[in-house]
């Protein structure tokens, strides 16, 4: 009775792990035209003509203002440069604040943040999450640093609506990427949990706060360890 169920979810792994790896080579070198989370807020906008469609612009990484990269890095995963696409350590103290009811920033590094962008779905789901560690690992064995960084920056949400650093630095600041300098860079890393609860040209207390912690982390990293990373 059960082998007929079982055989079809057998298949359906198999296949979407098949696509999954397909995409991964396949973007490796071409420019990401889309992600799963613009692709999603695209379909919201199709039933609700007051949610305006995703805004998206490709810019390699050449483009992107080196204090914009370490502000996000010293922000988001100060392990980057080391890990294999996960940090271990904190994505134990996650599941052990989640476990006693505390509050915590989930543990997600760079790396499963491209891939739950990329390839999975929004909202917090265990699901989710399990599959999230082993495609992060897997992304690293395809992908160098630079790339993954780059993929980040690119479908990273900025804003209601808009997707990328590019659209981000408009969005938020009304500066083209060109001009953003190192506090703006802070700004916009400071705003990448809540983008759209966020306005960086007019930043709240709570946003200030978490800039000013950003640029205290700056002064403290290694920048020779992550620009070398990033080569």
């Amino acid at each position: 009775m059960l082998k007929k169920p079982l055989k079809a979810l057998s298949f359906l792994c198999v296949t979407f792990l098949g696509i999954i790896l397909l995409l991964m080579t396949t973007f490796k070198w071409i420019n990401i035209p889309t992600s799963s989370f613009m692709i999603t807020h695209n379909i919201k906008h199709a039933f609700n003509n007051k949610k305006e469609a995703a805004k998206f612009e490709w810019i390699d990484i050449e483009d992107i203002p080196l204090n914009i990269q370490l502000a996000v890095i010293a922000s988001e995963d100060q392990k980057f440069p080391s890990h294999y696409g996960v940090d271990f350590q904190a994505t134990f103290e996650a599941v052990t604040n989640a476990i006693q009811g505390k509050k915590s920033r989930g543990g997600s590094t760079i790396t499963q943040q491209v891939v739950k962008n990329l390839f999975l779905w929004e909202g917090r789901s265990y699901v989710r999450k399990a599959l999230e560690i082993p495609l992060a690992m897997l992304l690293e064995l395809f992908w160098d640093k630079r790339r993954i960084l780059e993929v980040y920056l690119n479908v990273a949400q900025f804003g209601v609506s808009d997707y990328g650093i590019k659209r981000g630095s408009i969005y938020q600041l009304n500066k083209p990427i060109q001009h953003i300098n190192r506090y703006d860079a802070a700004l916009l890393a400071a705003v990448l949990p809540a983008p759209s609860q966020f306005k960086a040209l007019y930043p709240s207390r709570r946003l200030a706060a978490k800039q000013a912690n950003i640029l205290r982390q700056l002064r403290r990293i290694d920048h020779s360890k992550y620009l070398a990373a990033l080569k």
